[in-house]
Order: structure tokens, then C-alpha cells, then sequence
């Protein structure tokens, strides 16, 4: 006898601290029941057969309500209620996670000689990310990268980019991004914004951020997947350098394409190889 459910997220996740609640045709309460750490809701008080409305609710969810029979047993089993994060908007489960960058990529495309591009990505990086437990526009993220990482396949290319024309490695040694806010933009989009400092200037960078979902990994490990965008404006740095060909036409580009690939681990500290 009693009532069973589960209380799960869109990714299958416990959401474990669910109520349910239980109101006959009168509209009068007749159960209370807290879901466990699992997401799981096992409930032995006896109901009287006939119909029931359930209510489940969850700080940072929003509720979801359904009919139930209770049979001539007493039972109500009312199987997996899936809850939608309030607005929309899913993010991973709360807490601290830490970016892998064996798994994850940060690269950057510029225009070249006006009709190609170059592609380039840095390969020294590292970043946490703290997914807020009721208010997710309260998440946090900070990255640092390793300026002198830079990796065109080119080296000659990749010497210049690391001198002061660019990103002047010996002088600023890191790239650093830390968010400042976090605003919906879709069911599973954000916009991060936040402070991008480089080549010794700071200035305000947004995101453009999709949520692509958890999963466990093969390391007993669970996994978080993002996808991040973003356009830079070199002179908006103090990258100032260009050289303009015979036509008119600049070598390099002065917008850049950022493009990130994240992959992240839940807990504070990456798995030991």
C-alpha cells in the first residue's frame, strides 16, 4: 500500500528534493511525501481508492501535476515524473565542476589574405565551473589559458602571434575568463557574461553557451558537455598589428572566432590518470 515515484530531471537525473503531494477530489491534502537522495519517493500511508491529484515540486523546477487511482490494494504507483528546470532551461546537476582539458578544445579562426581562414587553438588550459543549486543565473565560471599554447600548425606564424604583435606572451603570460552572469536564451542555451582579460586589457566578453548534456564516463566519473562561441575584435586589445597587402587587403583579419568544446568533470578536482 502507499505511493511510489520517481523524480527524475530531463537527463535522468534524482532530482532529491522533491515533494509530492497528494490532494483527493475535494482538493483536500491527504499526503506529503519527500523524495530521497536518489530521487526516489516510497510512501506507506493507505489511501482509500478512487482518484487523486499529484503535485510534485522542486526548488529551481517547475511543478508538474497529475491524476492518480488508487486501486482497491491502496496502492498508487505513480512511476517517473520528469521535471523541467524553471524557465526551461537545463544545466547540469549543482556544484562544483572541474574543465578536463584532455577533452576539451579552445580554438580561434581569423580571416586570411581575405579569402581563407586560420585556424588555431591553444593547447595549455584549465577552468571551473560552479553550477548554482536554485538560482542557475547565479553559476559561475573561470578558465585561465596559457598564451604561449597558441598552436597554428604554422611555427613560424605561431613565433609572431607569441611576440608583442599580438598576444605578447612574455609580458602577459595568461588569458583569463571569469563569468560576471548568466542569463537564459533558449530551452537549452545561454548567454555567459563575463570578463575576458588579454594581452594586458580587460574587457566584457559574452558567451554564447549550449548545454549539450551529462553522461558517465568510463573513469566511474560523471560529465558534463558544452558548446561556447564567441567573436573578438583584436584592436579591442591592443592587438593593433597588420600588415596590408599591395590590394588593400589586411593579412590577418581583425575579428576572431572563439569556439569552445567543454567537457567537465563533476567534483573539484579531475580524476588521477
Amino acid at each position: 500500500m502507499g505511493l511510489t515515484a520517481k523524480i527524475r530531471t530531463r537527463d535522468g537525473w534524482a532530482v532529491s528534493h522533491a515533494v509530492v503531494t497528494v490532494t483527493d477530489m475535494t482538493g483536500t491534502q491527504v499526503l506529503r511525501a519527500e523524495a530521497d537522495a536518489e530521487g526516489a519517493v516510497r510512501d506507506t500511508t493507505e489511501l482509500a481508492p478512487g482518484a487523486y491529484t499529484v503535485i510534485v515540486t522542486a526548488v529551481g523546477y517547475a511543478p508538474v501535476a497529475s491524476s492518480a487511482i488508487v486501486t482497491a490494494s491502496g496502492r498508487a504507483e505513480i512511476g517517473t515524473v520528469t521535471l523541467a528546470r524553471q524557465g526551461g532551461a537545463e544545466l547540469p546537476p549543482p556544484g562544483p565542476w572541474t574543465i578536463d582539458p584532455v577533452h576539451s578544445s579552445v580554438a580561434a579562426v581569423a580571416q586570411h589574405l581575405g579569402i581563407s581562414s586560420v585556424h588555431g587553438r591553444f593547447t595549455d588550459f584549465g577552468g571551473t565551473i560552479e553550477i548554482a543549486p536554485d538560482d542557475v543565473t547565479k553559476s559561475r565560471v573561470e578558465a585561465v589559458i596559457k598564451a604561449a599554447s597558441i598552436d597554428t600548425g604554422n611555427g613560424m606564424r605561431d613565433t609572431h602571434l607569441k611576440s608583442a604583435d599580438f598576444l605578447d606572451v612574455e609580458q602577459h603570460p595568461e588569458i583569463t575568463y571569469r563569468s560576471t552572469g548568466l542569463t537564459a536564451a533558449g530551452s537549452d542555451r545561454w548567454t555567459v557574461h563575463g570578463e575576458l582579460s588579454m594581452h594586458g586589457v580587460v574587457r566584457p566578453v559574452d558567451l554564447d553557451l549550449a548545454y549539450l548534456g551529462t553522461g558517465a564516463d568510463p573513469w566511474g566519473g560523471t560529465r558534463a558537455a558544452f558548446r561556447a562561441t564567441a567573436e573578438l575584435h583584436r584592436e579591442d586589445f591592443a592587438m593593433n598589428y597588420n600588415q596590408v597587402l599591395q590590394a588593400g587587403i589586411a593579412a590577418i583579419g581583425t575579428t576572431l572566432k572563439v569556439e569552445l568544446d567543454i567537457q567537465a568533470v563533476q567534483g573539484d578536482s579531475l580524476p588521477q590518470a
